[in-house]
């Protein structure tokens, strides 16, 4: 059997995340829609990352097994020529028989897009938050490294989530500005369900209330770190502030092994 790699870009809007469920469109059940009627086979995909409903992808990474002898290039435009313009593949390649998509993967990044100015737009609305309040980059940027390293971040995991280890290991987070859009990155080891969207709404939560409507004074700065560092420890969603929402969001890359073996 083989193992076949695949890179996809995808727009989120119309589905219902990546995992299949039942009568509702996914990702997944999409592309192994389209690699049946490919390879004549039913076949089983196995996503990096199961991105939530409405949640977009640049780099998601998925493999699946077949014997069928197409070549690369045949399963990348045949795939494309047969799913929606919606979801893409950016490339196909033979990979290790120990390879899979979501276990071999060492972190995955993913990008939250804001558009900040006065008034919404039309081209970007599945795309970007519109948020046309002030945003005080540095000063978040500054709070949200307080995010980094090992941590239980069940203040920031989704409520109903069965998720039984809420520890993941965060290795960047960052915020930054190319007007009107102001963009928030993090990579980690593993994500709980819903934590970078709640994570971008307790930030801008903390903005409002100790940034920008303070006047950007530094006493209710450290205000805002005392009180951030006590959500994180609470590991209680109920003490962080909203989630965004999730057409804002996009994986953007998953991480492997550079020693990760190909055939």
């Amino acid at each position: 059997m083989r193992n076949i790699k695949l890179v996809l870009e995808y727009d989120g809007t119309n589905y219902n995340g990546w995992q299949t469920q039942p009568n509702v469109p996914t990702v997944q059940a999409t592309v192994e829609n389209a690699l049946m009627k490919l390879t004549k086979t039913p076949i089983q995909v196995i996503g990096a990352g199961r991105t939530d409903s409405g949640v977009h992808a640049e780099g998601q990474v998925a493999n699946f097994r077949t014997d069928a002898q197409i070549p690369l290039s045949g399963f990348q435009k045949g795939l494309n020529a047969t799913l929606p313009r919606d979801i893409v593949v950016c490339s196909a390649t033979e990979v290790s028989a120990d390879f899979h998509a979501r276990f071999s993967a060492t972190s995955r990044r993913y990008r939250y897009t804001i558009l900040n100015r006065e008034y919404p737009s039309a081209l970007s609305r599945q795309t970007s938050y519109f948020f046309p309040e002030e945003i005080d980059v540095v000063r978040i940027n500054d709070l949200c490294q307080m995010l980094i390293g090992k941590k239980d971040f069940s203040s920031f995991q989704k409520t109903g989530s069965d998720r039984i280890n809420p520890v993941c290991e965060i290795y960047e987070a960052h915020w930054w500005q190319k007007a009107p859009y102001i963009y928030f990155e993090i990579e980690a080891d593993s994500f709980l369900r819903g934590m970078v969207r709640a994570i971008v709404g307790t930030i801008l939560t903390f903005n409002h209330k100790f940034l920008v409507a303070s006047g950007v004074q530094n006493t209710r700065y450290q205000d805002a770190k005392t009180e951030f560092l006590r959500i994180l420890e609470a590991k209680d969603r109920s003490t962080a502030g909203m989630s965004v929402p999730a057409h804002g969001l996009s994986l953007i890359e998953v991480k492997y092994n550079a020693s990760q073996p190909l055939q």
